[in-house]
């Protein structure tokens, strides 16, 4: 298999450290991707032109990375990050869609200020996406997700957005959220794979 991604890329991030915890990355090769790069066959891979994009054996494409992880999750021997049914399930599902937001919401500021002029740059639309960013923290700070017993998918997203907060805006969160603080720390010393996954590493 191919995963066609970059190192900086958070959701990347996840499909690298799900295959790793689930034994299933000696699988995949991890090929460069350039989401700006119009001659970058990724375009005709994924029409939406984003990463990871995940090509099977048999050419089919697979995205976005929790459809991605969902499947590396079904030809894995042994643990699970996705419970099948219950409130586990809807719960894990539910953890990764916070997790996710957040990750949208500070690419759209990391590219506010990247693609736009100083002097373009809508600073309410800054502030609506930080803002989602500090309820969705405030929620996890209230709630930690568990770290004893099985860990869900829920789990590897909270991670990977904590861990681009990190990336792209100097572990500012830090200082507000030592919970959060304490519980990335933890994750790490039980998935090794989030620091073999580290961009910065």
């Amino acid at each position: 298999m191919i995963l066609r991604s970059s190192a900086p890329s958070p959701f990347g991030r996840k499909v690298k450290m799900v295959a790793k915890y689930l034994g299933v990355y000696d699988q995949i090769t991890v090929e460069l991707a350039d989401t700006n790069n119009p001659e970058d066959t990724l375009r005709q891979q994924n029409p939406l032109g984003k990463i990871p994009i995940l090509i099977l054996e048999d050419g089919r494409k697979l995205f976005d990375s929790r459809v991605i992880c969902e499947y590396l999750d079904s030809i894995a021997d042994g643990k699970s990050l996705h419970p099948t049914e219950g409130a586990a399930r809807w719960d894990a599902l539910t953890l990764q869609a916070l997790a996710d937001g957040i990750v949208d919401a500070s690419i759209l500021q990391v590219y506010e200020v990247r693609m736009r002029p100083e002097e373009k740059r809508h600073q309410d639309w800054l502030t609506y996406q930080s803002e989602k960013v500090r309820r969705a923290l405030d929620e996890l700070a209230a709630n930690p997700p568990s770290l004893t017993g099985d860990l869900s998918i829920g789990h590897f997203a909270t991670a990977c957005a904590l861990g681009y907060l990190d990336l792209r805006f100097d572990g500012a969160w830090r200082a507000k959220y030592p919970v959060l603080q304490s519980w990335l720390e933890e994750f790490r010393n039980l998935v090794p794979a989030y620091n073999a996954t580290d961009p910065l590493a």
